[in-house]
């Protein structure tokens, strides 16, 4: 026989514990002393008792136990099997519910810190006009950075607010932002980036002129173009604050013929950049001008002046030809390190932003 002491040692349950699962009928003790009011446990108990420790464990509730003890006494396995089963599909979905509270709590946090982006606890639909989409993918997608060691930035940002859906894309050195119009949201800001390749496969969706149905469920965002739909997970990544990036000094504006001035940059001198610390590269620049009657050229080397910026040959290139089939566009210089600023002349929400390059003294 075993005293409560000893059985409480032997079996790791508490003396008050097993003096409590006495009182519930779960494990009586086999002897009480009538006069001391002692306990005694008799040896084939133990085995019980610690069978009754790992279900408290596990959080099975007392009346399962009960059956559990009854089950594993009568040597019923089926019986003691299915009160198992059933009790880690209690745990599991538990396990499920509390992950599910800890990423609306995780969220919250975000939404303290970031207060314009809304919490995606509910699923997001809206209606988007195709053609608008494709343009504004087509405006941004340029921009979408592929280093692997920024993967926040390696996808484009939906960010739905009201009736506007902003698209946008970085890769540091140049930026990207579009608006196309929707219906059928109108609630609070919501906020997703969409992987480059699932961007992509989006765009090759939007091939006439009928509206599309975009799905926001959690982490997942879904486009369906009538029967097709192109559909995969977020970056779950926090995309940087682009409103505050695109707030530019006041400069110069000038207005600019497509054509002519992709020629001149084509075709003009370049400069080589000083080699960037981050990745060893370095890229042919393009030194701008602006003269006072708006005219930009293209600066023959030598021709120097603090007021001149230099931009990436390259990215410059793609940024006309992102802003689409346009006889004419804007150019909006801040100061020689502010970024250059390609607009279009038909809307304010569709641009894109150069980083300025360093010239090599």
């Amino acid at each position: 026989m075993r005293s409560i002491g000893e059985m409480a040692r032997d079996s790791g349950l508490s003396v008050s514990a097993l003096r409590f699962y006495d009182g519930a009928g779960l494990l009586v003790p086999a002897w009480v002393d009538p006069v001391s009011g002692y306990r005694w446990y008799a040896p084939e108990q133990l085995e019980e008792s610690r069978l009754l420790a790992r279900l408290r464990r596990a959080g099975m509730p007392l009346a399962d136990i009960r059956l559990v003890l009854a089950g594993w006494s009568s040597a019923d396995t089926d019986l003691v099997r299915k009160l198992l089963q059933a009790h880690l599909r209690r745990l599991a979905l538990g396990l499920s519910d509390a992950r599910s509270e800890f990423s609306t709590l995780r969220a919250l946090l975000e939404c303290r810190e970031n207060p314009m982006t809304m919490l995606r606890t509910a699923i997001v639909r809206l209606a988007v006009s195709a053609p608008e989409l494709a343009a504004a993918l087509d405006a941004v997608r340029f921009a979408a950075s592929t280093d692997p060691e920024l993967p926040m930035l390696g996808g484009v940002l939906f960010d739905i607010e009201g009736e506007a859906l902003h698209v946008v894309a970085t890769d540091r050195y140049r930026m990207a932002v579009a608006q196309a119009g929707t219906t059928g949201h109108g609630g609070p800001r919501v906020q997703v980036i969409v992987p480059s390749p699932l961007a992509d496969a989006m765009r090759a969706l939007l091939s006439d002129d009928a509206s599309v149905q975009l799905t926001v469920d959690g982490d997942r965002v879904a486009l369906e173009a009538g029967d097709r739909q192109a559909a995969g997970q977020c970056l779950d990544h926090d995309f940087p604050d682009y409103r505050r990036l695109v707030r530019l000094p006041a400069g110069h504006r000038a207005f600019i013929d497509v054509r002519a001035f992709r020629e001149a940059v084509e075709t003009g001198p370049v400069r080589a950049s000083e080699v960037r610390e981050q990745d060893g590269v370095s890229c042919d620049l393009s030194v701008l001008k602006v003269a006072a009657d708006g005219v930009v050229t293209v600066c023959e080397d030598g021709d120097d002046d603090q007021d001149h910026v230099a931009v990436n040959r390259e990215f410059l290139l793609h940024a006309l030809a992102a802003a689409g089939a346009r006889d004419q566009l804007i150019l909006e210089f801040g100061t020689p390190t502010a970024p250059l600023a390609i607009r279009r002349t038909d809307t304010e929400d569709t641009f894109s932003m150069l980083m300025p390059v360093r010239l090599e003294n």
